[in-house]
């Protein structure tokens, strides 16, 4: 039996138990994202809280779970794109609210949807609705009501987070199959050249 040429193997190897490695990881991701998932099904069933003055670590502990808040004043209007109920695209219409002098930052608030990207004509009150994931401020406030002229924006549901894990897990593991199938037929080809 011919000697397997040590360097290229090694690094075949090593490369090989990296992927199984990245695999492996995926798969134990998936069961923490399946958890996360439940912990957000179960925040929809809990009674409604104050949303939060100032989000901060641990903010994704209260996603998807019912709050409300008093926009004392609204300090200034940005859209996003997405959809209303229907599933329609569109513009989100994201206020910025003051909530008074010590209250922290303040709190960002989806009032609604609608075709057009023009501020709403809302200039704040009382708000009810789901907290949900922004990735400028952690979290938002989505309405239940939307603002006068806006429809209701979709409201955010965990169904949203992906959990693609265990795809990328297969793949990882595909990858080191691939690669222990590619290396395999290169050592018979170089067998065979030295045969010859």
């Amino acid at each position: 039996m011919k000697r397997l040429p040590v360097l290229p193997t090694l690094l075949v190897l090593v490369a090989v138990a990296i992927m199984i490695g990245l695999g492996v990881w995926q798969l134990q991701r998936a069961r923490w994202k399946e958890g996360l998932l439940a912990h957000y099904a179960a925040a929809q069933t809990l009674p409604s809280m104050a949303f939060p003055s100032v989000p901060g670590p641990g903010s994704e502990e209260i996603l998807f779970r019912r709050a409300g808040a008093f926009c004392l004043a609204v300090t200034g209007w940005s859209a996003r794109a997405g959809e209303n109920r229907a599933g329609q695209p569109g513009w989100r219409h994201l206020a910025d609210c003051r909530r008074g002098g010590s209250e922290g930052p303040g709190m960002l608030v989806d009032m609604g949807w609608s075709t057009s990207a023009a501020a709403p004509a809302w200039n704040g009150g009382q708000v009810n609705g789901v907290i949900a994931p922004d990735s400028k401020r952690k979290i938002m406030l989505v309405s239940d009501r939307a603002a006068p002229g806006l429809q209701p924006s979709a409201p955010p549901t965990p169904a949203d987070i992906p959990n693609n894990h265990r795809a990328y897990a297969v793949q990882w593991f595909l990858f080191a199959a691939v690669a222990l199938v590619i290396y395999a037929i290169a050592l018979r080809r170089r067998t065979e050249k030295r045969e010859d």
